[in-house]
């Protein structure tokens, strides 16, 4: 079948050609280690000092404030564990969401068992904090507050200017995963009074294997991985300068036309919203207004998930039943079991998000096929009386 359509942009997203353009002559010319004294070695300083200038303007932050990572995981781990350890004598009480990435939450996990206590907050029904339980939760000894910017299952925004203002005046750090949101909503650390931000170049069209952990200046955060002074001595470790370049090209090419980007993936999730949501026992997931450009997550009743994925697969749909991260497991999402659906509920549910190649074709070779498969999988399953 020559038509394909990938749906799972929130898992990844192919390398644009400009990113890729952009970083072929550091893999072959500019090969210069850019801690070295000589020409070549400075010429590829140059270009990450250029890069990480480029991150800089797109998140409103300072050029200082930017530390590139080998990805969105690591800052994650970075920020919460060296965080921790830098203000363990303060306090050792850290205020979470019920739906975090798994990047956080095992990273959290394993903070507990050191003897750090996390309170999880929990969402309404589409995936948001309240912001009174999170003014309720600060206590004395609270040190972070550490809560994603947008779901990558269900793509609800939380309210991260509120967020931020509600921990800058109890004088607490905010760190926020923001890996689904770069690139696709606008993002501005000072408005949002944001203290530490986690993001990953594969998720806007940069390379895989890069990302970048943003640090207001004046935060002590001791190095993550010890060894070399590379990045001003806080995270060792000869940088990955083609990656880089890629990451800071793409960036840019995705918050040069967000407005426009926004508009027009939007109004493709919106149809595809319509169109599913037409059919008998198919809900949305997720906030109706306060999400993601790109991601709509559905619930179909008396149906596997992962059977409809499989079946979407066999006519060249690419989509995926929750996170990327946690496919092939067999318990439900515990996105989808924190805003209140039952265990055979959250089963039925397959994410589609989209992406700046998405196209309106796309949505309809979607909408033609979904229903003959869903129609077929409720044929075969007892469950189903429709």
């Amino acid at each position: 079948m020559s038509k394909f359509v990938y749906a799972d942009n929130a898992a990844t997203t192919k390398l644009s050609k400009s990113a890729l353009d952009a970083m072929l002559p550091w893999f072959t010319e500019g090969y210069g280690n850019p801690s070295s004294v000589y020409k070549l070695g400075r010429a590829s300083r140059r270009a990450l000092d250029g890069a990480r200038d480029q991150l800089a303007k797109a998140l409103n932050a300072k050029p200082e404030e930017i530390v590139f990572t080998g990805s969105g995981t690591e800052a994650n781990n970075w920020a919460l564990r060296g965080l921790c350890a830098e203000l363990r004598a303060k306090g050792r009480h850290i205020i979470s969401s019920a739906i975090e990435h798994h990047a956080n939450l095992h990273t959290l996990e394993d903070l507990e068992k050191q003897g750090y206590e996390v309170t999880y907050l929990p969402v309404d029904e589409y995936g948001r904090i309240s912001l009174d339980d999170l003014t309720q939760a600060i206590r004395e000894d609270t040190i972070l507050i550490t809560i994603m910017f947008a779901n990558n299952e269900i793509g609800t925004i939380e309210p991260v200017s509120e967020i931020g203002a509600i921990a800058r005046a109890h004088g607490v750090l905010f760190h926020t995963d923001a890996v689904q949101a770069v690139g696709h909503v606008p993002v501005d650390v000072e408005a949002m009074q944001i203290d530490l931000l986690s993001l990953s170049a594969h998720k806007f069209h940069g390379p895989k294997g890069v990302g970048a952990l943003y640090v207001r200046k004046g935060i002590r955060l001791p190095s993550f991985i010890t060894g070399g002074g590379q990045e001003r001595g806080r995270r060792a470790g000869t940088e990955n300068v083609a990656g880089i370049i890629g990451m800071a090209k793409a960036l840019e090419d995705s918050t040069s036309h967000l407005d426009e980007s926004m508009a027009r993936v939007s109004a493709l999730r919106d149809k595809l919203i319509r169109g599913l949501t037409s059919l008998p026992a198919v809900h949305l997931t997720g906030h109706p207004t306060e999400r993601l450009p790109g991601i709509a997550s559905f619930t179909f009743a008396c149906i596997e998930g992962e059977a409809l994925i499989l079946m979407l697969d066999a006519v060249s749909i690419a989509a995926s039943s929750g996170s990327a991260c946690s496919s092939g497991a067999l318990d439900p999402s515990h996105v989808l079991l924190a805003i209140g659906l039952p265990h055979e509920v959250a089963h039925g549910s397959v994410r589609f998000s989209f992406g700046e190649e998405t196209t309106e074709a796309d949505v309809d070779y979607i909408l033609e096929q979904v229903p003959p498969i869903v129609e077929k999988l409720r044929a075969m399953s007892p469950l189903w009386e429709g």
